[in-house]
This record gives structure tokens, C-alpha cells and sequence, in this order.
């Protein structure tokens, strides 16, 4: 009998099945043997040599798995192909004492029937760079964790932590914060006009360029009036018209971080939730009614855009039988590799093209299918022939005045006929719409020019895809961190998550600034960036742990001595309310938590009352005489309901306004976005369908797209 083992219980059922009857599979559920969480757990006398202990909860699991080992001929190590993996099928090595001298170590990127016996005909031993790595990763973590949190426990105040990466993320929704706070906005107007050919009679739109060739910025509406006045009575003309054709090349297929990205644009998922139904979709799902479980997709958790050779092939075939050659590009596409990913993995594709979403979809829940058809979809765009982009720019001359129309159409869809990437900001030519067919020397009729006024914008607030898309820019963190990185902020209560974009707290400041003036390396993105690249290099082997940690830690403690010495304490005021405690009668006071805040009995721990915070929005409820206040769901999403529940159920997922619809009098709500048109105003009533736009001043910092 041979023993593998594996880190999840679906995992070991899903592959239990490709083995056959002389493998028996069991799980660790994770990690099985890591530093004490008591203690600090590294003897910094003795080259930083990590004291590993059994994980409290795990001693009966690691027994079975020491009897098990026993009564087997041999054990595979089987556990997921990253550092993490190969660390804990090290410590599993050393405490079931296995044989060092023969392979133990399969690695597998998909749970596949194929993949997985072609992984176990070619056992490896294990690589004990990365488990270097690994290990040098840990010991920094807890180097600064458990060092700095307990000085910022006696200073501001307990249940606090400052961990290496997210204090870097801390660092940048701040300064994000600050810049926003700190934007002065500036006015400014554009015209259009609104034309109409002489011939077909089909309209558009062009924008005031310039006058005498020169460009006009305008900034206030007495340059406007000028421009107007110079308009009047002008003939207009088509002066030039010109056409360029442009090749569009599809995204490549997703790594862990793209894949976070757009699931948050385009499903609204959160990362934890994003890894965990990636997970589930890895791990192996039964598909078909006597099919047995197998992975739908590759390893979640990836920084690499390679693609196998065979699933490329595949997917080629698939292309050419669906969609025809012309769909296909010449030659297998390749795409650009950061510095960092590790070649040995894949990107994140379906383990079998051809099991479709459409095929496969009663046998997934919906967010599974969601997350799979994002994949899927993503994945066969990527190998795609390039999208053909026809665009035209007309110039349309008013004496010494000249206005700029750009449109563009698709001449050829390519791999637009499956995907196209989600954007978090939308640009000028993501609004270019299709130009009428226009000649040099065409006449034109004005119908109308429409002068606007404007005002420049700061830079939104973070929402999850943009700071998952910040940190991998710039070096922060790596795949697995990403999401563990933003739950610990938002747990902490240092960043708020308002309309899908986060908010520092006052906390958050706090801390951000603590650690800017005790720690700068810690949160210096340059820095922190450095030291990723650094770990980098223990895996490839150039440099050692030791190497790593030492230059680390010697300048640290002395930012540390110093800190312990020159950081005052810090009282942060609970701000009271006039509400009383029913319990106590204390007046209560706001508190921040995980989902934005609260009111709170200040006598806790004796008394532990706790509520939420009513904020009303100043508008009467559609269904009765009470108010609409603002609350928070269980899972901390904010919607509205009225002050009178539960005897009125009135509730609304949109801010509801005093305006009433004018078409059917039902009332209005409001809908905030990213971009143009900022605000908007739609009937509650769905049959009624109203629209109207806010202006597009009224656009605040940081509002979410829906």
C-alpha cells in the first residue's frame, strides 16, 4: 500500500479516485507544524533558527498520519505547488521520518486523471531552495509582527498588528486618502456640437478642438462666450478625414492576480471569495451524472502566463472547429513574463477546453459557473486571433474655429467574439462611438452646440481590483498575500470597505503614520519590493536565508530600540452619542469594526451591548410614515431600510431620494459610478425604467462603479 498525502479532504477524494486501490489518500488540512503563536518562536542568538512546534488541534491528525506511514510501503508528498506546499511536505518529511535517500515529493498543476498519474511516474525530491524561501518569508513576517504589534498594543491599543505587506497596503490607501483630501479642483468647459450630414441625414457628435491651429484649453465660460460668439452664423466643413486600422491583442490568460482583478469588476467578488471558489473549482468538482470529480481549472495561485504546449493545441483545435481558421492566429500565442513568476507553473485555464460552461453549468453552483466561465472565456480569447479596429478622425472647419470628431467600429472581432478585459477607469476612446461615412469638403448643418461645464477629479479611492493591481505593480506581496493581506486590514478596523472602495479609519491614519515614523522601511514600497526580490533569490539559490535575514534584522532592531523608547501613547476617544445603554444606561459610543461602524456600551467587558448605527439620510420612507436610515447586512453591505422596522419592511439596496419619478410617481433612488456620468437617478420601479442624469460636477472622491 502507498501512502499519499494531500492538504484538503476534497483534494484526497478527488484524486483518491485516479489512483486505484493500492493508494490510500489522506489530508493534513494545511499546515501541520509552524512556530508557536504564543511566542515569538525564532532564537535570534542563534542565526535566526526557527523553533517549529505541532499546530494545537493537529497532534491526532499527525498521529494517524505516523501509523499510517508505517504500515506503507511508501509515501508520496502530494501537497500544492507552491512554497507553502513545498514547506509543509517538508516538516511532514521530518516528523513521519521519512527516507531522504528516494523521491517523495508530486507536483501536479491540475487535479486531471492525465496530470496527476504522469506526476506520480516522475516523483522528485524535495526543493529545499524554496523551502529556504519559505522559511526566510515566515521569519521576517514574524520578525515584524510579533515585534512591532505589541509596541503599538501598550501604545495605542490592544488587538492591533503591523504585519510587513500589510502595512505597505495601509500605507497606500492613505496616502490615497490624502491626496484626495488634498485636491484642489480646477474648472473647465468643452463644447460640442451636434452636426448633421447634408445627403443620408445622419448625425453625431464633435468636440471644439482648436482655433488658428492652435489648441484651446477653455477654463472659464467667459472664454466660452468668445468661442460662441465667433460661431455664429459659420459654415461648417468636413477638412480632413482620416483612417487608420489598428490591431487589438487579447489579454493574457489569468494569473492570480488579473484573476482577483477582474472578478471584482465584472462578477463584484471579493479576493477571499475569488480564491476560495477558484479553490473548489481546482480541488475537483463531479461533473455529469457517473462522472467522477476532476479539477475544472489549474493551480489558483500563480504569477506565470505560460500555457502547455498540449493545451494550447487544444484549444487551437477547439478555435478552428467553432469559429473558423481566420479566428486563429499563425503561430501559438506567447506573452510577456514579469521577472518574478515562476516559469514551472501555468497560468490559470480549464483543464479540459472543452467542457464548456454551457455543458457543465447544472452541475456547478452559480458562482462557481460565474467564476469558471470567466476563466474559461478568458483562457480561449487569449489564443485568438487579433481584433481589427477600424478608427477615424474628422476635422470640421468653422472659419478659424475647428472641431475634432473620432469614432472607431470593429472591421474584424478576433478574440472579441468571446472576451474583453474589464478597466476600473473609463478613457476618451472607450467612448469613441461609429462614425457616419464623411468626405473631405462635405458640408455639414449644425443643429446644436452644447457648452459644459466641468471640474477635474481626484484619484479614486482603492477598491479591491485596484489595490490588487497596485501591489503587484509595484512588487508588494506575492499571489497567495494579496487576499490575506486586505481581510487583515479590514478585521483590524484600520480601512473601511464603503461602497466597494476602501476608506482609512482614524485608526488606519494612525498606524500608517506610527509606523512611517519608527519603521520607514517597513512601509517604504521601494523597500518592501526589494526584500520580495531578495526572497526570489533564495529560491533560485543565490543567496542565502541567513544572508536575507541578518541584513534585515540589524537595522530593524535599531528602529525598534528606538521606538520603544520615543513613541508616546496614544488615546483615541470613543465619540459619545446621546443614546442610552438599555442595559446599563451609559451613553454609547461609536466604534469601528470589520463592517464600518457601531455603537458600543463603553462599560464593556461588564456590559457588552452592542448595535448598529442608524445614519439617517434625511428622507421619508416610500411605504409609511417613518425615516430611511442607512444599515449594514450581516456581511457587512450597506443598504437602506426604514426607522419603523420591523413593523415596516421597507428596504432598498440604492439610496432612496425625495424626488419622485415623473413618469409614474414611484420614488427615485441613486446610483453612483466611477465614471461619466458620476450620478444617476433611476425609478425604483423597474416596469418604469426612468432615467435621469446628475451633473457631472457632482461627482464625489472615490465613488464606486455598480
Amino acid at each position: 500500500m502507498y501512502l499519499v498525502i494531500v492538504e484538503s479532504p476534497a483534494k484526497a477524494r478527488t484524486i483518491s479516485k485516479f489512483l486505484g486501490k493500492k493508494y490510500k489518500v489522506k489530508a493534513s488540512i494545511g499546515h501541520l507544524i509552524d512556530l508557536p503563536r504564543s511566542q515569538l518562536g525564532i532564537d535570534l542568538e542563534n542565526n535566526f533558527k526557527p523553533k517549529y512546534i505541532t499546530i494545537r488541534g493537529k497532534g491526532k491528525i499527525l498521529q494517524e498520519l505516523r501509523t499510517a506511514s508505517k504500515k506503507a510501503e511508501r509515501v508520496y508528498l502530494a501537497t500544492d505547488p507552491d512554497r507553502e506546499g513545498e514547506a509543509i511536505s517538508w516538516h511532514l518529511s521530518n516528523s513521519l521520518k521519512l527516507n531522504n535517500s528516494e523521491p517523495c515529493r508530486v507536483e501536479f498543476h491540475e487535479i486531471t486523471k492525465t496530470a496527476v498519474k504522469n506526476a506520480f511516474a516522475k516523483p522528485r525530491y524535495l526543493n529545499l531552495d524554496k523551502i529556504e524561501a519559505q522559511q526566510a518569508r515566515r521569519i521576517l513576517d514574524r520578525l515584524v509582527g510579533y515585534t512591532i504589534s505589541p509596541l503599538l498594543w501598550e501604545k495605542v491599543r490592544k488587538g492591533l498588528s503591523a504585519g510587513r505587506v500589510q502595512s505597505v497596503a495601509l500605507r497606500l490607501i492613505c496616502d490615497r486618502e490624502r491626496e484626495i483630501e488634498a485636491f484642489v479642483k480646477e474648472e473647465y468647459w468643452t463644447i460640442d456640437g451636434d452636426f448633421k450630414e447634408l445627403a443620408q441625414g445622419n448625425t453625431f457628435t464633435a468636440r471644439f478642438h482648436s482655433q488658428q491651429g492652435k489648441k484651446i484649453n477653455l477654463a472659464t465660460e467667459k472664454e466660452v462666450a468668445g468661442i460662441l460668439k465667433g460661431l455664429k452664423d459659420q459654415n461648417y466643413v468636413v477638412q480632413k478625414v482620416r483612417l487608420q486600422q489598428r490591431r487589438r491583442n487579447p489579454a493574457a490568460p489569468f494569473t492570480t492576480s488579473t484573476l482577483q482583478q477582474e472578478a471584482s469588476r465584472k462578477l463584484r467578488f471579493t479576493t477571499k471569495k475569488t480564491m476560495m471558489i477558484a479553490q473548489q473549482l481546482y480541488e475537483g468538482i463531479k461533473v455529469g451524472q457517473k462522472g467522477e470529480a476532476e479539477g475544472l481549472i489549474t493551480y489558483m495561485r500563480t504569477d506565470a502566463t505560460t500555457v502547455s504546449p498540449q493545451a494550447q493545441k487544444e484549444a487551437r483545435e477547439y478555435i478552428g472547429l467553432k469559429y473558423g481558421e481566420k479566428y486563429l492566429p499563425a503561430k501559438p500565442r506567447k506573452f510577456a513574463v514579469s521577472k518574478s513568476a515562476q516559469e514551472a507553473h501555468e497560468a490559470i485555464r480549464p483543464t479540459a477546453i472543452l467542457k464548456e460552461p454551457s455543458v457543465i453549468k447544472n452541475f456547478l453552483s452559480r458562482d462557481q459557473q460565474r467564476l469558471y466561465k470567466l476563466i474559461w472565456e478568458r483562457f480561449l480569447a487569449s489564443q485568438m486571433a487579433a481584433a481589427l479596429i477600424e478608427q477615424v478622425r474628422a476635422d470640421i472647419l468653422a472659419g478659424e474655429y475647428l472641431f475634432r470628431a473620432s469614432g472607431s467600429s470593429v472591421k474584424f472581432s478576433g478574440f472579441m467574439e468571446i472576451y474583453t478585459e474589464g478597466k476600473d477607469e473609463e478613457t476618451e476612446k472607450d467612448k469613441e462611438k461609429q462614425l457616419p461615412h464623411l468626405e473631405e469638403g462635405q458640408q455639414l448643418k449644425l443643429l446644436k452646440l452644447n457648452p459644459e461645464q466641468h471640474f477635474t477629479q481626484p484619484p479614486p479611492r482603492f477598491s479591491e481590483a485596484s489595490l490588487v493591481k497596485a501591489m503587484e505593480n509595484k512588487g508588494i506581496g506575492r499571489p497567495s498575500t494579496y487576499s490575506p493581506t486586505i481581510e487583515t486590514i479590514l478585521s483590524r478596523g484600520y480601512v473601511l470597505k464603503e461602497d466597494r472602495v476602501f476608506k482609512p479609519a482614524e485608526l488606519g491614519f494612525i498606524i500608517a503614520d506610527l509606523l512611517k515614523s519608527y519603521f520607514p522601511e517597513i512601509v517604504d514600497i521601494n523597500f518592501t519590493a526589494q526584500l520580495e526580490n531578495k526572497l526570489d533569490r533564495v529560491e533560485a539559490g543565490e543567496i542565502s536565508r541567513q544572508k536575507v535575514l541578518s541584513d534585515f534584522y540589524a537595522p530593524f532592531k535599531n528602529r525598534l530600540d528606538v521606538a520603544k523608547k520615543e513613541m508616546k501613547k496614544i488615546k483615541i476617544k470613543d465619540e459619545e452619542t446621546d443614546k442610552i445603554c438599555p442595559l446599563c444606561g451609559k451613553n454609547l459610543v461609536k466604534k469601528f469594526g470589520r463592517y464600518g461602524q457601531f455603537l458600543a456600551c463603553p462599560g464593556f467587558p461588564e456590559c457588552r451591548h452592542t448595535e448598529q448605527l442608524k445614519v439617517e439620510i434625511g428622507v421619508k420612507c416610500p411605504s409609511c410614515e417613518g425615516m430611511v436610515i442607512e444599515r449594514r447586512s450581516k456581511k457587512g453591505r450597506k443598504f437602506f431600510g426604514c426607522t419603523r422596522f420591523p413593523e415596516c419592511k421597507f428596504v432598498s439596496w440604492d439610496k432612496p431620494i425625495e424626488k419622485k419619478c415623473p413618469q409614474c410617481g414611484a420614488y427615485m433612488v441613486e446610483k453612483n459610478y466611477r465614471r461619466p456620468p458620476y450620478k444617476v437617478l433611476l425609478c425604483a420601479n423597474k416596469e418604469c425604467g426612468f432615467r435621469e442624469n446628475e451633473p457631472a460636477q457632482n461627482k464625489n472622491a472615490g465613488e464606486s462603479q455598480p
